[in-house]
């Protein structure tokens, strides 16, 4: 598939340069909040594990006392007006990532353009700081601090739509900061080095935690975009998998697929059906034998992480 979509890549190429020369020579419009914002985001389309980061930098900052909110797309939400995040809600109306971080106890403001979120958060939240998930691409929305994540597999990846990138590897320059994974921080030294010389170094280190007692037999199943990532911390934690089941990223699980599940786990005698955290917002909680894998991401040197956001921030 990628080989035949390859001959549209230099037009996607074409129209994302437009865009942000667009951008970089003030053409476009930028709005700007009141309040400072941090965008997370990353060149690939999905899967670089952008949604533990953001939670990560949550965590710091209030360790700090810096009370911090998210603004966010929401990702496959069906209604469009600017809304805070219901923890009670369900993902079709707040989008699944952005209702996992409510549930976490964070508050997030959802809206098609994430201005109009910040606007609705600096009437009904007291943060001193926006956190905008997923916004490098979104140029619309003016930034103080930009924050790319790089993976091993987007310096291997093609742009659009034959591969997951977003934008080429040489935009990781526009970012003052870019976050690697503890595993691939030397792999990808050379890159960065490369590619955006001038930013900072964040390292991340990642790690999978389950609910419940560990099983004896377990079949996995997720909607992400990386699945084989999800299975393979898995095995290494020394999760007995028998069985494995893929859908679509920010899949909307029908009740009969969900019964489909359930049948096949038991089929094969498992005593637990394991699923991200990311879709068990979108399963109904007494499916039976449902386990919840948690990612959890922490900074392998927050001390530096705090430093850094206050040189580089209007922190107050």
């Amino acid at each position: 598939m990628r080989q035949l979509l390859k001959p549209l890549v230099p037009l996607y190429a074409a129209g994302l340069a437009w865009k942000n020369s667009r951008f970089d020579r003030k053409l476009s419009q930028v709005r700007k909040l009141s309040r400072p914002v941090i965008s997370v985001g990353s060149l690939s389309a999905g899967g670089a594990g952008k949604t533990p980061v953001v939670l990560a930098l949550l965590e710091l900052l209030q360790q700090y006392g810096v009370i911090t909110d998210v603004l966010s797309r929401g990702y496959g939400r069906k209604l469009t007006q600017a809304i805070p995040v219901d923890p009670k809600g369900a993902a079709a109306e707040f989008g699944d990532e952005t209702l996992m971080m409510a549930r976490r106890g964070w508050e997030v403001f959802v809206a098609p353009q994430r201005y109009d979120a910040g606007l609705l958060a600096e009437v009904k939240s007291s943060a001193a700081l926006h956190l905008l998930d997923d916004g490098m691409q979104h140029r619309q929305l003016h930034r103080d601090l930009e924050i790319a994540l790089l993976t091993r597999e987007d310096v291997n990846d093609l742009l659009l739509p034959a591969g997951n990138l977003r934008e080429p590897l040489e935009n990781l320059r526009r970012a003052q900061v870019v976050v690697l994974r503890e595993e691939e921080a030397k792999q990808l030294s050379l890159a960065v080095h490369h590619y955006a010389p001038m930013a900072r170094r964040w390292i991340i280190r990642r790690s999978l935690r389950i609910e419940g007692p560990q099983p004896e037999r377990a079949m996995a199943f997720c909607g992400i975009a990386r699945p084989s990532d999800f299975f393979t911390a898995l095995k290494r934690g020394g999760i007995p998998l028998v069985s494995q089941q893929t859908f679509p990223d920010h899949h909307a699980y029908t009740d009969a697929e969900i019964a489909s599940i359930g049948e096949r786990a038991q089929q094969m005698l498992c005593d637990a059906m394991i699923t991200t955290e990311k879709d068990a917002v979108k399963l109904p909680t007494s499916m039976p034998g449902m386990r919840v894998a948690y990612l959890d991401a922490v900074f392998t040197d927050p001390a530096t992480v705090w430093a850094d956001l206050q040189q580089m921030l209007p922190l107050q």
